[in-house]
């Protein structure tokens, strides 16, 4: 007997989690894997943080708090934002949830009703199409192209726009392109939400993992677009924070009131001893950042550079983020079955771009945030692969 909900069959997942349980399941056998696959940091978390974790819990922070978050890591919040996005904000605009996930999931389910339309980036973070299809809205994809360094098509995004479109969801820096949108693209998507009395769910958790003196635009500091902004932050890239699990968001008032109403119908609150490592995280020092950065440039470089040296593929320089999405269409084999080839033949661990999206098809995407060693190997075996299919 099938007890499941209609809607879980709407539900989608992250097929890097997949491809990660395949990997490790050859290498219990006895394979060695270089892991490109999945975006967790090959960091540790600084150790000023983890020293802050554990002052929380001798200082009593394992009790219940509030469901929207700690006021002085929300008033830290508020502090931060205000003064990279050029915006005024207040603890009232803030939740802060266990990840950034939540933000995009509770943000879909509090301001998009069934049979609404919602705009997103394609190639992109499948979770936005997955809860899109959960809540019952119709999800149109609007291509990331190649030919402009994986930005949006600009008329095609505005051809998109219909009187049901609720929501437009943008990504900068962008998974799985390392791609960033202009501030002249930035301007285009306002506009269209200013005239359409649409919301803008802006996930801009890359935002400081810059490369080439690239600069981060927020939308919601152009006029008229901060009432109607989500902005989804946290702390799992900037800080080498992923298994700790600590986002926000920050939204107009009415709309952080139903979040905190999702939190306390969910996770009641956020772990008060997590909160007060991201407290020392935003108030502590910074140099760790810049340290993250300059090495994950380095590997970008590294990667880039041995991708474009591989017959057949061809790979653009990202800006941000620590993905590549190289361009294997060239490759003497059907795209689709590329990973796996490279997986089970030569121990590489990628991710099809479909993954991502129908507009994906024909590349890859490879997260350098492990180990040079570990990126320099898979280089190797990559151009192994592709020189065995040409013999």
């Amino acid at each position: 007997m099938n007890y499941l909900a209609e809607r879980m069959s709407r539900l989608g997942t992250e097929t890097a989690f997949d491809v990660l349980v395949k990997a490790n399941k050859l290498e219990a056998e006895g394979h060695d894997i270089a892991h490109m696959e999945i975006g967790d940091l090959g960091f540790d978390t600084p150790q000023n943080i983890c020293d802050a974790a554990v002052k929380a819990i001798k200082g009593g922070h394992t009790h219940y708090g509030p469901a929207a978050g700690y006021p002085a890591l929300r008033e830290a919040i508020a502090e931060y934002i205000s003064s990279t996005r050029k915006i005024d904000v207040n603890i009232s605009e803030i939740v802060v949830t266990p990840g950034a996930k939540p933000i995009m999931f509770f943000s879909i389910m509090a301001c998009v009703n069934e049979g609404d339309e919602v705009i997103y980036p394609n190639p992109g973070f499948p979770i936005y199409e997955s809860v899109i299809n959960f809540v019952g809205a119709k999800p149109v994809p609007v291509p990331l192209l190649e030919s402009v360094d994986f930005r949006f098509d600009i008329q095609r995004l505005i051809d998109s726009v219909t009187p049901k479109t609720k929501m437009i969801i943008i990504n900068s820096p962008h998974n799985p392109t390392g791609g960033m949108l202009l501030k002249s693209d930035l301007e285009v998507i306002a506009e269209l939400a200013i005239k359409n009395n649409i919301i803008v769910l802006s996930d801009e958790v890359y935002s400081q993992i810059l490369y080439d003196d690239a600069k981060h635009y927020s939308i919601s500091s152009l006029p008229g677009m901060k009432e109607r902004t989500i902005i989804l932050e946290g702390f799992s890239k900037t800080y080498a924070m992923t298994g700790w699990r600590l986002g926000y968001g920050v939204m107009p008032t009415q709309i952080a009131e139903q979040i905190t109403k999702l939190m306390v119908n969910s996770n009641s609150c956020t772990a008060g001893i997590i909160q007060m490592a991201g407290l020392e995280a935003l108030k502590g020092p910074q140099d760790s950042v810049g340290k993250m950065v300059a090495e994950l440039k380095r590997r970008r470089d590294t990667v880039v550079d041995g991708l474009n040296a591989i017959e057949g593929i061809s790979c653009k320089r990202p800006l941000g983020a620590f993905y590549v999405f190289p361009n294997v269409t060239q490759v003497p084999m059907n795209f689709e079955e590329f990973p796996d080839y490279l997986l089970y033949k030569f121990g590489v661990a990628t991710l099809s771009g479909t993954a991502f999206g129908q507009y994906g098809a024909g590349y890859l995407r490879l997260s350098y945030a492990g180990p040079m060693e570990n990126a320099k190997k898979a280089l190797v075996r990559m151009n192994d692969a592709v020189a065995s299919l040409k013999k």
